[in-house]
């Protein structure tokens, strides 16, 4: 899986407008969270590049870049957790879930839809 990581609100606007052309996935994870890391292991397992060709997947490591996470929150007007995915499309978040909630096949399910569409 190849996690585009996201570090500066220059880059989150350059994703907004990706999310025109194809979906984006965004992925907060907490690095001091058990459970956000086993949340990112299961979906890193599972995920299928063949199937998410289509979706840019996107790391935010919230820890260190707590401000983004904020502006996120802010900007998709999604409450704030971890770990949690969002998938952006058309610059609005369209599916956010967080803890036991993160499936690659619910994810896989949402993504799906779009790009048939």
């Amino acid at each position: 899986m190849n996690w585009e990581s996201l570090t500066s609100s220059n880059q989150l606007e350059a994703l907004m407008e990706k999310s025109k052309d194809q979906p984006v996935v965004l992925f907060k994870h907490s690095t001091r969270c058990s459970i956000s890391s086993m949340a990112l292991n299961r979906l890193e397992r599972s995920w299928n590049e063949e199937e998410m060709k289509e979706v840019t997947p996107v790391y935010l490591d919230l820890i260190q870049y707590r401000d983004l996470s904020g502006a996120i929150a802010h900007q998709l007007g999604v409450e704030h957790q971890s770990p949690q995915i969002i998938v952006v499309h058309e610059g609005k978040a369209i599916y956010d879930t967080s803890h036991m909630g993160i499936s690659y096949q619910e994810l896989h399910k949402v993504v799906n839809n779009l790009t048939m569409a």
